[in-house]
């Protein structure tokens, strides 16, 4: 049974940067060795996450790479793919893009900001995990 986990974003430490985050969550990945793909909403979002999980901790390397070329897969625990380019199935998934992950994986992460506008594209998304039969949790952050 996969899980679907919400992450809705309060606190003001993550509402200034959502990504800081998803850091977060890839560092807790990296830490429990899953592969992980962090699916951005568009290319400069995943320029800016690759260089925030680079400074984000200096006690935590974080092996990333953004796909698309010259990808060393096995060594990149984290795996951030901007939109356009394909993406290998991995057991974890962060997606932070208006639409639900069609793949295959154990848990998909959706990191929600605390914009109202950001909201409605969620309600979607619940839905479809749930009528997917995934197991649904959502956490205040």
């Amino acid at each position: 049974m996969s899980r679907a986990d919400f992450y809705l974003i309060a606190k003001p430490r993550f509402l200034t940067e959502p990504l800081r985050l998803v850091c977060e969550l890839a560092r807790k990945a990296n830490d429990a060795g899953l592969f992980t793909l962090v699916l951005a909403r568009d290319q400069a979002q995943a320029e800016e996450l690759d260089e925030l999980l680079w400074a984000f901790d200096n006690d935590a390397y974080i092996p990333h790479q953004i796909a698309g070329e010259d990808v060393d897969e096995e060594e990149a625990i984290v795996l951030i793919v901007a939109p356009g380019t394909e993406a290998p199935s991995r057991p974890l998934v962060i997606n932070l893009r208006d639409e639900a992950y069609q793949g295959v994986c154990e848990r998909v992460l959706e990191v929600v900001p605390a914009d109202p506008a950001a909201r409605e594209p969620l309600r979607e998304r619940w839905r479809q995990y749930k009528a997917r039969g995934m197991d649904m949790n959502k956490y205040d952050m």
